[in-house]
């Protein structure tokens, strides 16, 4: 009887403990170089004044490369200032010519994604190529879609503007997302881009943190940069994230998103 007892024990406990080791989470496969535990890409958009103002110098300081998706228009107000950020390693995409967004915003309206054709925004995105080649002597290969939005059209006409990114571009990057991105399943033309206007330091450091366990790639979008005000990337939270992806015992891997995007399509290969 007692040996019958034993044997029951020993089954429940052999139970118990595979079921345990089944819903612990493994460790994330090394994908990243290195040994790094987790990719970041900070990228900004629209070319505000503020981001060769204050956020390239800073970046600098840290030898950190980041992602500017600019406008034309706003390029041209700080010419040297961005060709300066070229020389320096950080990267251009592509944001439009008119940042077209859908007419539900108010400024929007005159550039409506509602009244965009695929022929219409393909022509943009041509053309606002060739003006950044001939402005800062480069072609970009990234793009981030205006507001996140990935239409044209309205009702039965609406038509998703994805593939034209992808045969465009390397990359196209989203807006107010939730998560960041699988290296081994995401699509790059569909890249996940995670809020960090108004953020603290503390808000960002979890997101990294739990990227690390998958080995995920975590793409952080902003607009201006300073010490406060609306779609602002906080000067003291970049500060901080600088010093802590700079850090090798944090095992960050931090690099501008066609670089990462880069390293990613040969690993798939």
């Amino acid at each position: 009887m007692k040996s019958l007892f034993y044997l029951l024990s020993l089954v429940i406990l052999l139970t118990i403990t595979h079921l345990s080791a089944a819903q612990t989470p493994s460790a994330a496969p090394a994908f990243w170089p290195e040994g790094k535990r987790v990719a970041l890409s900070l990228s900004f958009d629209d070319a505000r004044l503020s981001q060769v103002d204050v956020g390239t110098k800073l970046f600098d300081k840290y030898g950190v490369k980041a992602t500017f998706f600019v406008l034309t228009s706003s390029v041209s107000k700080r010419l040297d200032a961005w060709k300066q950020a070229i020389a320096n390693g950080h990267e251009i995409g592509n944001h439009t010519e008119q940042h077209p967004c859908s007419g539900n915003f108010p400024w929007a309206k005159p550039k409506a994604l509602e009244e965009y054709t695929l022929d219409k925004m393909k022509s943009e995105l041509i053309r606002t190529n060739k003006a950044l080649e001939a402005q800062l002597g480069i072609t970009p290969k990234v793009f981030a879609y205006p507001c996140g939005q990935t239409f044209v059209g309205r009702g039965m006409n609406t038509k998703s503007y994805i593939p034209l990114i992808a045969e465009l571009f390397s990359v196209g990057r989203g807006w107010l997302d939730e998560g960041p991105n699988d290296p081994t399943f995401c699509d790059m033309a569909q890249l996940t881009g995670m809020e960090m206007d108004g953020k603290e330091f503390e808000q960002i450091l979890p997101i990294i943190e739990n990227a690390k366990k998958t080995g995920h790639w975590v793409v952080l979008a902003g607009h201006e940069v300073g010490e406060s005000g609306n779609q602002t990337a906080r000067v003291a939270m970049l500060r901080k994230l600088c010093e802590y992806a700079q850090n090798p015992a944090n095992g960050v891997w931090i690099a501008p998103i066609g670089t990462v995007a880069k390293y990613v399509q040969e690993k798939r290969k």
